[in-house]
């Protein structure tokens, strides 16, 4: 029954990011047209916008702060590999263990500690772009650390749990075989 439970939640958690990290991967697009109205107002209509170029800030923070957890669920991150791929599931299993619980999961509490009352600053005085012409929600691109921080905990939360149950399913299947 437990464990009904837990593997739902852990699924619900999943597909949330899942779906963020879908969601968000759409805004490369939009960053690719932007980018391209940009080159061509500079180059074809000698023109800029201050609010475009910072537009495009805004996108590439935004599909990389929300998507990282969607990153790590898919296993697509940057990882020296030399050892790991030659592990067992089992080592593998280990090592995504302590990843999660000793790097990812205390590093993430510590972005969203030290980054509180740099957001709660920004949102105090509803922080907009010091250029004129910029875009006015400097204070909700700043809030996607928090985002970020809050994914990645989850993610990690997930791992941490689906680890713990590979390792412990490993250590049933060694001692009904005999090893």
């Amino acid at each position: 029954m437990l464990s009904d439970v837990l593997s739902k939640t852990l699924t619900s958690i999943e597909s949330f990011i899942d779906w963020s990290g879908r969601t968000v991967s759409w805004l490369s697009l939009l960053l690719v047209l932007v980018t391209f109205t940009i080159v061509v107002l500079r180059y074809v209509f000698d023109s800029g916008s201050i609010a475009l170029q910072e537009l495009t800030t805004y996108l590439h923070a935004t599909i990389f702060l929300v998507g990282m957890a969607y990153t790590l669920q898919q296993d697509a991150h940057v990882r020296v590999d030399i050892f790991y791929a030659r592990c067992s599931k089992q080592s593998k299993a280990w090592i995504d263990l302590f990843g999660a619980l000793f790097l990812l999961l205390p590093f993430m509490l510590f972005i969203g500690w030290i980054s509180w009352l740099y957001i709660a600053d920004s949102w105090s005085v509803l922080e907009g772009s010091r250029e004129a012409g910029g875009l006015p929600g400097v204070f909700l691109l700043k809030s996607l650390i928090l985002v970020m921080a809050f994914l990645l905990s989850l993610q990690a939360c997930t791992q941490i749990a689906r680890n713990i149950g590979t390792i412990l399913r490993s250590d049933s299947n060694d001692k009904e075989s005999g090893h």
